[in-house]
């Protein structure tokens, strides 16, 4: 039998999807891959070693066969795990029927926007930003509200109010220690984010994945301040603090609806997060302390290090937590991108343009500084001799 009629490509591809950009940070990522020459400030991962009674807890269950699916919830010890672990952040009570257990925070966020948002939706989101969240409301069906908050990086209750009068959101997604800026929130400005939070009837989606690298002080979680936790669904994980990023665990805490209604998606797209990376998480919140201790340590001389050398110049903040410095650039004549591909070309020095994590961040580039010493100070210096080429 003939066929006819060509293909028509162009309609194929879901309008929605086509029209999401890729990830700025993976195309650098993609940039530096088999180059030796490259010193990488662009990919957000821990040059850490996952601790060994982490790998020793995987390595052992492996031997001993376990290779099953759990629950969709995800393992109950776990769960209970997580629950007891989360007083540390100042929620005082969590239900381990409320805790699902997801393949890394990235999943967690999905599962979030898609559970809240009705076609239409608003969602505010502060940027600078990580990349994920505009693209994961637009394909949730929502619209993504963005909200400019340079030079201080910091969303206050006018800025977001102002914004809020104007789209009536359903959501708003906050991160803190931030990705890409390192600023972290007081405890006075999580209480501006939740009386906005009220007043405006929103739910907050808190990723927290960086809470562990807070450098001073201990971190908040805004479910802990009065009225919050019925009305905030908390992301965290393992792939940042434990350096855990290829096993792929997080999970995500959530109210009773919120979180039955994610676990509903989850059951579809993904059934559960792998068992043996769920054996790892439970090791690390029971027994790793001391060496996260050691790795927030080595994060913060890194941190001194490199703020005081960038500091000399550009014009930069001091990080609060995470691995990331974001300084600004402007006053060279180039572009975020032109800044960031030229001194990959030029140096071999890889970082991401600001403009990745939303338009206000151009003039900016983020540099994680999640490499060794030597690496780091070889790095400042080509970025050094680059500008004084420039």
């Amino acid at each position: 039998m003939k066929r006819t009629g060509g293909l028509r490509l162009p309609r194929r591809i879901s309008e929605r999807v086509d029209s999401i950009k890729p990830s700025g940070i993976r195309k650098f990522f993609d940039l530096v891959m088999g180059r030796p020459d490259v010193i990488s400030l662009g990919v957000g991962e821990p040059d850490f070693p996952v601790p060994w009674r982490i790998r020793d807890e995987m390595i052992y269950s492996l031997e001993k066969g376990i290779t099953s699916y759990t629950s969709n919830h995800g393992l109950p010890e776990l769960r209970e795990e997580i629950a007891r672990y989360y007083k540390k952040f100042g929620v005082r009570y969590v239900d381990p029927n409320n805790i699902i257990i997801t393949t890394g925070v990235s999943e967690g966020i999905d599962l979030a926007l898609r559970a809240l948002i009705n076609p239409g939706d608003a969602v505010l989101i502060p940027e600078p930003a990580y990349v994920s969240y505009k693209p994961l409301t637009i394909l949730a069906g929502g619209e993504a509200v963005t909200i400019p908050t340079t030079p201080d990086f910091k969303p206050s209750y006018e800025l977001l109010a102002r914004f809020a009068k104007r789209c009536d959101p359903k959501a708003i997604v906050i991160n803190y220690p931030n990705n890409p800026t390192g600023v972290s929130y007081s405890k006075k400005e999580l209480e501006e984010i939740a009386d906005l939070a009220i007043e405006f009837d929103l739910v907050i989606i808190s990723d927290e994945i960086y809470a562990e690298l807070t450098y001073s002080g201990k971190h908040v979680s805004i479910a802990s301040l009065n009225g919050m936790e019925e009305r905030t669904v908390i992301l965290n994980g393992f792939s940042k603090a434990f350096a855990m990023t290829g096993l792929r665990v997080g999970y995500a805490i959530a109210p009773p609806d919120i979180a039955e209604a994610m676990l509903k998606i989850h059951q579809y797209c993904m059934l559960c997060a792998p068992i043996t990376s769920q054996i790892g998480a439970l090791e690390a919140l029971r027994g790793c302390e001391e060496e996260l201790d050691n790795i927030r340590a080595e994060y913060m001389r890194r941190r001194n290090f490199f703020v005081k050398r960038l500091s000399n110049i550009f014009e930069i903040r001091k990080p609060d937590g995470a691995f990331y410095a974001f300084p600004k650039i402007e006053g060279y004549g180039l572009s975020s991108e032109e800044f960031t591909e030229r001194l990959l070309m030029d140096k071999g020095v890889a970082v991401v343009p600001g403009n990745a994590f939303g338009d206000c961040g151009e003039g900016y580039i983020r540099c994680a500084y999640a490499v060794t010493m030597e690496k780091l100070k070889e790095a400042v210096d080509r970025i050094e001799d680059f500008v004084k080429n420039l």
